[in-house]
């Protein structure tokens, strides 16, 4: 048996109420930033909170670069991209360039009058005298040390389920039995290859398979096995790409020192990936490295209980509800668990049908004034897998935003 973590006891202090308003969302990811843009749209007073130096979560911080599961989303989904496309900032349906997406993401919040706080984490909750069930604000630190923000309704959209762990909320993460969750992965900036010699390499609709094999098979012709099976390869501009090439395993998404030393050893092996293919000449003598990602991209965190859970069967049967959060169209796509058994994917999938969200499974079972919004809604394992991707995130954000405007 382990032996007991020591403590110490921080001394009491009261917190300043540095806000107050409608809605507090906690995390400004694609789903945090939907559903603030949202409730601000309808009349809320909104304050949304990130831990980063910029919105978009994964999509910019992580430089993901590539939104899935977008084709059928109208909303503030389809105003993205079209803003995207306005500012020739999107390749194709579905590869954007980071630095256009922050300052899209900026300015939407600056026109609906939502309140930013970045560089900021949500730490502790705060409940209602006398009503064990209701937020009355969330406790947070940043810039200006520790400060209390008040609310009616909040939204956890943190992506890994932090404000509802925090709020005591029941909470699943991982594979059924084991509790293993899909490996992590650190994106890459590349320039210095010319587009048209790099057509072969380049995931599109059209060659994303015969894309992948050929980038495995230079990477393996020059020495090195990719940490990922599949490496990929995006297009962003004519000589820019985005790289996802490396799978960290075994790491929860609350465990700070396994992140940090994942996403070490993802950067080098970026590194390694980079100089080798530039060693090996011809279209790839030029190409260099621009940029690693600020975070390191993380597929699988808690998922929230709410009053129902998405389930496979869901995904397999096509389920309909009369007012769905959000219709999900993404493959069952798990990530490799253990590299001994390959570091591909670990779950052939499942034949699914285009299905519907349900509004409840954005309801905290435990808290009546807490909604949640992305990867951490209320699902199991497999339509997690499915339901995760940023596409939907912000179709969630987008309901849970509206659910708000009534209290939840």
């Amino acid at each position: 048996m382990p032996a007991p973590t020591p403590t110490i006891n921080e001394p009491a202090r009261a917190l300043p109420v540095a806000w107050s308003g409608d809605v507090v969302v906690a995390g400004g990811g694609p789903a945090g930033v939907a559903a603030a843009l949202t409730a601000a749209r309808r009349g809320r007073r909104v304050l949304l909170i990130e831990l980063g130096g910029c919105l978009g979560g994964v999509w910019t911080a992580g430089l993901l670069c590539l939104i899935l599961d977008a084709r059928n989303k109208s909303g503030i989904m389809a105003e993205i991209l079209a803003r995207l496309r306005g500012q020739n900032a999107l390749t194709g349906d579905h590869c954007y360039d980071p630095e256009a997406m922050k300052l899209i993401l900026d300015q939407l919040c600056a026109a609906a009058g939502v309140e930013v706080r970045l560089h900021t984490r949500v730490c502790a909750v705060l409940g209602r005298p006398g009503d064990s069930r209701r937020l009355a604000a969330v406790a947070c630190e940043g810039p200006a040390g520790r400060e209390a923000f008040a609310a009616d309704v909040f939204i956890d959209a943190t992506g890994n389920g932090d404000l509802g762990h925090l709020a005591g909320c029941g909470w699943d993460c991982g594979r059924p039995g084991d509790g293993l969750t899909q490996p992590m992965s650190l994106m890459a900036l590349l320039t210095g290859l010319d587009a048209a010699q790099a057509a072969p390499f380049l995931c599109t609709d059209a060659n994303h398979a015969p894309a992948k094999d050929a980038l495995l098979a230079t990477l393996r012709g020059v020495g090195v096995e990719p940490s990922y099976g599949r490496p990929s390869l995006f297009p962003i501009h004519h000589d820019l790409y985005a790289l996802m090439a490396n799978h960290v395993y075994g790491v929860k998404a609350w465990d700070g020192a396994g992140i940090s030393d994942g996403t070490r050893r993802a950067r080098a092996e970026i590194h390694r990936q980079v100089e080798a293919l530039r060693g090996a000449g011809g279209p790839w003598s030029g190409l260099r490295l621009v940029a690693t990602a600020a975070h390191i991209g993380i597929r699988e965190g808690r998922r929230i209980r709410g009053r129902r859970q998405v389930v496979i069967d869901d995904l397999v049967r096509g389920a309909r509800f009369a007012e769905p959060a959000c219709q999900a169209t993404f493959c069952v796509d798990v990530h490799a668990h253990d590299p001994r058994a390959g570091t591909c994917y670990c779950y052939a999938g499942r034949a699914i049908q285009p299905y519907d969200i349900p509004r409840d499974a954005l309801r905290a079972a435990d808290c009546d004034n807490l909604l949640l919004a992305g990867r951490c809604i209320s699902g199991d394992f497999l339509a997690h897998a499915s339901y995760r991707v940023t596409g939907n995130a912000v179709a969630l954000g987008e309901t849970a935003g509206a659910m708000a405007e009534a209290g939840g």
